[in-house]
């Protein structure tokens, strides 16, 4: 079993976030050049997965930072190298989710293929800016997903990685990318696919999506990975794992909770999309299945409507809160919230540091309480 890392905490989670950026836009700077030896018109490529990366909370390489210096790494050095690998493996995920979703903005900005449109229409070329703008982003998506590799790869190289975790830590790596993928296929199917019949099913469906699409890679994952690459062992990182699955599948709730009740001047993000996406969330399904037949026939007609208007959705939140669909999610969040903060006495019993585990409280109840 490894020694959790012990003592104050000199070196703060900004900082390391603040080196995380650092590090990824070198990364990103030094694949620009090698992007754009090729040819220079290749550089916007790069230039959509910069901005994408540059700021932000950084969640999942702050969540390996712990994972990190659960299992006893230096907080200061290592865990920046793995947060590079998340940064833009999310990029990945993002750019190419933002396609399927058809969304049109991310963080308050234009998406990936948005921009790339945007550049078709500046450049004046001749064709379809549409399909030009899908297909740069679905380009610019599969070189993040390449490069999330190569810096996973260095992370490993770099600090005898591979030595100490056996295949823990890329066997979790190379998960990831089955969960995510897979997840986001059953999300798109259950859009178009037949209704589940019964409530018990569909909420277990839409945890399904929930969980591998997303919940696992914004914060099991990143965790695991962390712990793992520091030479933790795989009872640490099982303990790890149970802690923080639950925070993830909080924070994905709380983000479907957002995605029609959320101000869009704080989440970036139209408010209603995921009605005008047909997204078959634990919270359109409780509130599909228990709403009078009228109104559950009315919320169902307003699934995968691009042309919802901002009073429907209006409509759509009367029912979902009349039908008590919201408070049913709320009261999940708080179940998955408790689970995780049970979870965390494994975590001490096995000598991870208080210092590690209230850093761990702080990211989980400002995930679940968030508001953007």
């Amino acid at each position: 079993m490894s020694p959790g890392y012990g003592g104050a905490v000199t070196f703060s989670r900004d900082a390391f976030i603040d080196q995380v950026n650092r590090r990824c836009a070198a990364f990103l700077e030094e694949r620009r050049a090698e992007v754009s030896a090729i040819s220079p018109d290749g550089a916007p490529l790069v230039d959509a997965l910069s901005e994408l990366t540059r700021g932000g909370k950084k969640l999942r390489p702050v969540l390996g930072w712990i994972g990190w210096r659960g299992a006893g790494g230096d907080p200061a050095a290592g865990a920046e190298e793995l947060g590079v690998a998340l940064e833009l493996f999310q990029a990945a995920a993002l750019v190419h989710d933002d396609v399927i979703d058809r969304s049109s903005t991310r963080r308050g900005q234009p998406s990936s293929h948005i921009r790339f449109e945007e550049l078709h229409r500046s450049e004046e070329f001749s064709g379809d800016a549409a399909h030009f703008g899908t297909s740069g982003a679905i380009l610019s998506g599969d070189l993040a997903l390449a490069w999330a590799g190569e810096a996973y790869a260095q992370a490993e190289l770099a600090y005898g990685a591979a030595a100490r975790s056996g295949n823990t830590a890329r066997e979790t790596f190379q998960r990831m990318h089955t969960s995510v993928i897979t997840g986001q296929y059953l999300d798109v199917l259950a859009e178009v696919g037949h209704p589940a019949p019964t409530e018990e099913e569909a909420v277990a469906r839409a945890r399904g999506v929930l969980r591998y699409k997303a919940a696992k890679y914004s914060t099991e994952y990143p965790v695991v990975l962390g712990c793992a690459l520091a030479g933790g062992s795989q009872d640490l990182t099982d303990a790890f794992a149970a802690a923080a699955l639950p925070v993830g599948e909080a924070f994905q709730l709380r983000d479907d909770i957002l995605g029609i009740f959320g101000d869009p001047e704080t989440t970036g993000k139209p408010v209603g999309d995921d009605l005008r996406e047909g997204k078959r969330t634990e919270l359109i399904a409780y509130g599909l299945f228990r709403s009078p037949a009228e109104e559950s026939a009315e919320l169902t007609a307003m699934l995968g409507d691009p042309n919802l208007t901002e009073a429907q959705v209006d409509r759509a939140r009367e029912i979902l809160v009349s039908s008590g669909a919201l408070d049913e999610v709320e009261r999940s969040i708080e179940a998955l919230t408790e689970q995780s903060r049970s979870a965390e006495e494994a975590l001490r019993a096995a000598g991870v540091a208080e210092d590690v585990l209230e850093e761990f409280a702080q990211v989980r109840e400002r995930l679940v309480h968030r508001r953007r």
